[in-house]
């Protein structure tokens, strides 16, 4: 009797301990990123009134007898099973579809979480707003003019600097792809006999200086006279300017001076696509590759130099690739197309928006119409997660059978995909708990059941003595 005792006792205190674990997981129904726990049991040790005994010649073999006393808690195992995601539209809003978890900085400790509802501190610095925690990642790195990202390097704060500059950048490179018709008549006779030309196109783009200052660049095509397959080009920057910018154009490796040729030759093959080009001092470009000429004009907003001489711009113009026609100038019997497709230079912008892709990848937006890719967030695995500790505030830490944090891009080594402007919601199932607790409740009141007949059995061995 004193044995159904103690065994009801372990049953009521663990079956207690398992409500606490329903109650907690209840609790926490609408807690973003949570993970439930469940309580598993064991019975525990044995007392053996007999032993077993093996089979003889005379007689078979003989079971042991034992009585059980009572039950233990044999785990509480936190379930990280995938939650339903929850649309928020807000940016730095985060969810991972797969397994990982965030990492966050707390003084110097890394903690994970699931829970992705970041924000943007007064510093610029992507933080959870419950604790201050520092969302970690990469911050990109500006190489050769291009911000460059280096996950291999150990995480960092992630620093968005909304409203912060992008700098001016000088127009070093300018591509053409237009079409001049081919069907347009070289001259046509006016009513006094004289010969006129009928048609010119005209192609125009805006050009940036090192200030970030815009300026036209503008190049007028006619045909060569007696030709079917040359064109003279034109070349001005602001040719609206009272004061003229001396834009020159050539080849070679020096910038063109004011003064010099403002006109060159664009020769196209049968096949309508470019051949070759020449500048006003008879150098020819090569017979293959790029057809790339020089431009130079003067830009009066900067400080003259110490000889007096004005500051001179200079540019490549980028005619394509001889026998190309995807991003070259060509000569189809199509309308004229007037298309200089892309030019490298910007005025300054300032940081007006961000997005973060399926990769983690910060992107910022411009208001010059630029992006730059400013971050990446981290993503943590681990050998067993399983193993991690609760460490509040929807946060895990490492235990000793978690393993080590396999950190790295998202999408990468069976990292899962990040999702923003969504939140993940907690996987505790409703229903799954209720039956549980119910299931849970039986077991106590079995248990108290015990406790109350064994007491009800010594009371009567009590009464033995009346």
């Amino acid at each position: 009797m004193m044995r159904s005792l103690f065994s009801g006792v372990s049953g009521l205190q663990n079956h207690q301990t398992r409500m606490d674990v329903i109650g907690n997981n209840i609790s926490n129904v609408n807690t973003t990123g949570f993970k439930r726990n469940r309580v598993n049991f064991q019975d525990i040790i044995y007392q053996q009134l007999q032993g077993a005994a093996r089979p003889t010649e005379d007689l078979g073999g003989v079971n042991p007898k034992e009585v059980g006393l009572g039950m233990s808690i044999a785990s509480i195992d936190t379930l990280h099973i995938q939650g339903s995601l929850q649309t928020t539209g807000v940016g730095t809003d985060l969810a991972l579809q797969g397994n990982g978890f965030f990492i966050l900085d707390d003084m110097g400790k890394q903690l994970y979480t699931r829970a992705g509802a970041f924000s943007i501190d007064a510093d610029g610095v992507m933080v959870n707003p419950a604790n201050g925690m520092k969302v970690q990642g990469w911050m990109s790195r500006e190489v050769n003019g291009f911000n460059v990202l280096d996950v291999s390097r150990p995480v960092e704060e992630i620093v968005i600097p909304v409203g912060g500059k992008d700098p001016a950048r000088a127009t070093t490179m300018v591509e053409f792809a237009c079409n001049l018709d081919k069907r347009i008549p070289e001259l046509a006779e006016n009513p006094t006999g004289d010969q006129i030309l009928r048609s010119t196109w005209s192609t125009t783009i805006d050009i940036y200086d090192s200030f970030g200052d815009k300026h036209i660049l503008q190049v007028e095509f006619t045909r060569v006279p007696g030709t079917a397959n040359s064109w003279n080009a034109a070349v001005n920057v602001d040719p609206q300017n009272e004061v003229a910018t001396n834009a020159a154009i050539g080849f070679g490796e020096e910038a063109p001076a004011a003064g010099g040729a403002t006109t060159f030759t664009v020769n196209f093959s049968n096949n309508g696509t470019l051949l070759s080009a020449e500048d006003g001092d008879g150098n020819v470009s090569g017979a293959s590759g790029q057809v790339q000429m020089n431009v130079a004009y003067d830009v009066q907003t900067a400080t003259p130099n110490e000889d007096g001489t004005p500051v001179r711009q200079e540019f490549a113009l980028n005619l394509g690739t001889v026998g190309g026609f995807t991003r070259s100038i060509t000569q189809y019997a199509e309308s004229s197309s007037t298309k200089m497709v892309e030019q490298d230079g910007r005025n300054m912008g300032y940081l007006d928006n961000f997005k973060i892709d399926s990769s983690g990848v910060i992107t910022g937006i411009y208001s010059n119409g630029t992006t730059r890719t400013l971050g990446q967030v981290a993503i943590a695995t681990f050998p067993n997660q399983g193993g991690l500790e609760k460490a509040g505030d929807n946060t895990f830490r490492t235990s000793n059978n978690s393993g080590i944090a396999n950190i790295g891009p998202s999408g990468i080594a069976g990292k899962g995909k990040i999702i923003s402007g969504t939140l993940e919601m907690s996987n505790v199932d409703m229903a799954d708990q209720f039956v549980d607790m119910i299931i849970t409740q039986r077991g106590f009141q079995a248990n108290s059941r015990t406790i109350q007949t064994a007491d009800q059995l010594l009371q009567e061995l009590l009464t033995l003595k009346r």
